[in-house]
């Protein structure tokens, strides 16, 4: 069995920034990558908590990161803790983004559990869904001024799911937020674009999007 100090030395070689935290949310390792991306040195995190350390704030800007931990219920339900998106607030008073993952390391001779977290910046992410969504504002602008050059309606009609795919692109939303509301894997839903393109004879989200306004199929 993997002993605290043996976790912590392989964690200590891993490139995304990692850090572990207990039950109770409290800090007992963090890497030279978590300082790197963060800024906190390990003597300013060890023994503090995670949500007093890192503030952090999902997609809507409402704090995500309290004592009441969506995570660590997860894992005392012995759930599966689906990856997500978080902004965190860097030594600096820098707010970044990064996607997080987590690992659970359990030791029943110790009756001790360990919460490992493994994060990465999504910062390029962010900035070209933030420039899609400009895109797609100055795009039904100018549909809303022409209503010219449309392509032929669908032979077959949009599913009611793919006009809600469609309806959360039009609206700005990334693929990770759609197929989180939709309860749906990222594999489902490049399926339901590639299928949406078919029938609507075009060849990406954007073109698709501006169609179906146009059409007033979404």
């Amino acid at each position: 069995m993997m002993l605290d100090a043996d976790l912590f030395r392989f964690l200590d070689h891993t490139a995304d920034a990692a850090f572990t935290v207990t039950d109770g949310g409290e800090i007992c390792s963090w890497n030279a990558s978590a300082e790197a991306l963060f800024g906190f040195g390990r003597e300013e995190t060890v023994g503090r908590t995670c949500f007093e350390l890192f503030q952090g704030r999902g997609a809507l800007g409402t704090a995500v990161c309290t004592e009441l931990c969506h995570v660590r219920e997860c894992v005392a339900h012995h759930t599966p803790v689906p990856d997500f998106d978080l902004q965190v607030k860097t030594r600096s008073g820098r707010w970044i983004w990064v996607n997080m993952s987590t690992v659970v390391h359990d030791d029943p001779k110790m009756g001790r559990r360990r919460i490992v977290h493994f994060a990465r910046s999504i910062a390029d992410r962010k900035r070209a869904d933030a420039l899609v969504q400009r895109m797609l504002r100055t795009s039904k602008q100018l549909i809303e001024m022409s209503t010219d050059g449309l392509r032929p309606a669908p032979v077959m009609p949009l599913s009611e799911q793919e006009q809600r795919v469609l309806r959360s692109f039009s609206e700005g939303q990334s693929p990770t937020d759609i197929a989180r509301a939709l309860n749906i894997s990222a594999q489902t839903l490049r399926n339901h674009l590639h299928h949406i393109n078919q029938k609507l004879g075009t060849h990406n989200r954007l073109e698709a999007v501006m169609h179906a306004i146009r059409r007033q199929l979404i």
